[in-house]
């Protein structure tokens, strides 16, 4: 049997343990949370790069078109049968190469002919001259008349005119020889054939023989605003202007040349003004007709400031960028850029060099939040995630 006196002191020791807990428990809470607001938000992961400071291009865009500088369409200069083709479609010639062969037996015959009178009338000048000579001394000894020397002269006179006009035909017979052979004028590329082994062909004939296009120097026309004028004048009083000619989506150089031309007017319906460059195109990587994106180097900024494009941003207020202080949080920089080309951007004010920015995980940032720098492979991974992320434009 337990005594009164015992139970007592047995509830008495529970109550004290209970109560015990209890306080303590209500302590540590307020601890705890304090401990968790003290803490705050964990960093945000972010890929950063430097600000780096180097000599940058300053370009003009444009888009141009390529133009030869000569175009020839091939044709005849005579009358006959094909007889030979001596290029290749696609061939690079020169000038002075055969591309086709006249039959030029029918104009060897006149050109034979044309001699064949010149010789007949030097023969008749010959005997008029020496006639003239014979009656002129007769008519001094009273033996010939005035008349049959006067006769003398005009026969002389008409067979000089006559070898005159045989050699003026042979000329032209030699020539209309020449024009069998049909020859390129121009160094270039042919074309696809027009024409083939026995087929007659005419002057008047449309579509001619080829087309010979000079591709070495080539041309290419590009336009930009008007409002670019000034800018282009002050950098061609300084010396010649190089041309960057770039394939249509950028990715590919194809050659560089100089400016050759500024065109004289400006284009009012568009507002733009055309210009010309000349590249060797020693690669044939431009052709004719081919739409390409120039770039004209106006001049080269030293110690100009680069990010890459992703840092800028666009606000309300215009363009900034995250920039990470020391104690790696982080603050809006408004900035201002001259160019974005090749995926870097030119900063002309609110950026030193050397100082980190954020290169991707902006949406997750406000001015103050802390920030953890992800470097190797993980910076790559959250730069393809954001790009997969990116809404469509």
């Amino acid at each position: 049997m337990i005594r009164p006196r015992t139970a007592l002191a047995g509830l008495l020791l529970t109550a004290t343990l209970i109560g015990g807990g209890a306080y303590a428990f209500s302590y540590a809470q307020p601890a705890k949370q304090a401990a968790t607001a003290s803490s705050g938000p964990p960093p945000v992961p972010v890929v950063a790069d430097a600000v780096k400071s180097g000599d940058v291009p300053i370009y003009l865009r444009g888009i141009g078109t390529v133009q030869a500088y000569n175009t020839d369409t091939i044709r005849t200069q005579v009358q006959g049968q094909i007889t030979q083709v001596a290029f290749k479609e696609g061939q690079a010639v020169h000038a002075g190469d055969l591309l086709a062969q006249i039959d030029p037996r029918p104009f060897q015959a006149q050109l034979d002919q044309a001699v064949a009178n010149r010789e007949r009338d030097q023969a008749q000048l010959v005997n008029a001259q020496a006639n003239l000579q014979r009656d002129s001394q007769l008519m001094a000894r009273g033996y010939a008349t005035p008349q049959t020397v006067d006769l003398d002269k005009a026969n002389t006179g008409q067979f000089g005119a006559a070898v005159k006009a045989d050699e003026a035909a042979i000329e032209y017979a030699q020539t209309q020889l020449a024009y069998t052979r049909i020859t390129s004028p121009i160094n270039g590329v042919t074309g696809i054939r027009l024409i083939d082994v026995g087929n007659i062909v005419h002057p008047t004939d449309p579509n001619g023989l080829v087309v010979v296009t000079q591709l070495q120097p080539i041309s290419v026309i590009f336009t930009l605003p008007e409002t670019s004028l000034p800018q282009i004048q002050q950098a061609m009083a300084k010396g010649p202007l190089t041309v960057l000619a770039y394939s249509e989506d950028n990715k590919t150089k194809l050659d560089e040349g100089t400016l050759a031309v500024l065109d004289n007017q400006i284009i009012q319906t568009t507002g733009t003004i055309r210009l010309r460059a000349e590249f060797p195109n020693q690669k044939h990587l431009l052709w004719p007709g081919q739409l390409v994106n120039a770039r004209l180097l106006l001049d080269t900024r030293h110690d100009g400031l680069t990010v890459p494009a992703s840092v800028v941003q666009q606000g309300p207020k215009g363009a900034y960028a995250y920039v990470i202080n020391p104690d790696d949080t982080v603050e809006i920089r408004p900035v201002t850029v001259a160019q974005i080309s090749e995926g870097q951007a030119l900063i002309n004010t609110g950026l030193t060099a050397n100082e980190q920015v954020v290169v991707d995980g902006q949406y997750k940032l406000q001015p103050g939040t802390h920030v953890t720098i992800l470097t190797g492979q993980a910076a790559e991974e959250a730069k393809t995630q954001s790009a997969q992320q990116a809404p469509i434009p």
